[in-house]
């Protein structure tokens, strides 16, 4: 039995051999799950309730993301050094992937924010060159083929209006796995 407030972990589908869509939020360095997914008074009481929840992402950075990534039906967030770092909450990985986030391109994860994107099925992505980071801009639209013979070789390429940019995937055999069936639940299950 749940309360009206408790709803079920949602869930995504499988990675799909083709990846496209915006780039809704591009950040700098040192974003933290903080800034991700805000804590406190107002946001704690929704916690077992991630649509609601989800409502909240990125609100010190951008409050119209929600909406946005709801509207775009999902797409990707670029970020710079040290995404993810601070706390180990998972819910700055699971409210993002419930609004449809795709992947995060970076220049560098946390570690522990990085492990929880796998779970969630949401592709961590490094840049090969970090220069390429600006040339990623917010609002690109962006296309990744052929996504898991590119996971296999760890290094994909990102079309972004009519630019390319390298990317790896430098993930262990069980973290693709993780990846392929849309997230760790999903592997459960199966």
């Amino acid at each position: 039995m749940r309360g009206p407030n408790i709803k079920p972990i949602p869930q995504r589908d499988a990675l799909p051999a083709r990846l496209e869509g915006v780039v809704l939020l591009k950040v700098g360095d040192n974003i933290t799950t903080d800034h991700i997914m805000p804590a406190g008074a107002k946001v704690l009481p929704l916690r077992s309730n991630i649509p609601a929840i989800s409502e909240f992402v990125f609100e010190q950075v951008d409050p119209t993301f929600p909406r946005r990534a709801r509207e775009a039906g999902g797409g990707f967030v670029v970020a710079g050094e040290n995404y993810g770092q601070g706390s180990s909450r998972e819910h700055a990985a699971l409210a993002p992937m419930h609004l449809g986030l795709k992947a995060v391109i970076a220049r560098s994860f946390s570690r522990i924010h990085r492990a929880n994107l796998v779970n969630f099925g949401i592709l961590p992505l490094t840049f090969a060159d970090p220069a390429d980071y600006k040339r990623l801009e917010q609002g690109a639209s962006l296309v990744i083929e052929d996504v898991a013979d590119g996971l296999a070789a760890g290094r994909l390429t990102v079309k972004a209006d009519g630019a390319s940019v390298e990317v790896l995937a430098d993930l262990s055999e069980k973290e693709r796995e993780i990846i392929l069936a849309g997230g760790r639940l999903n592997l459960l299950r199966r």
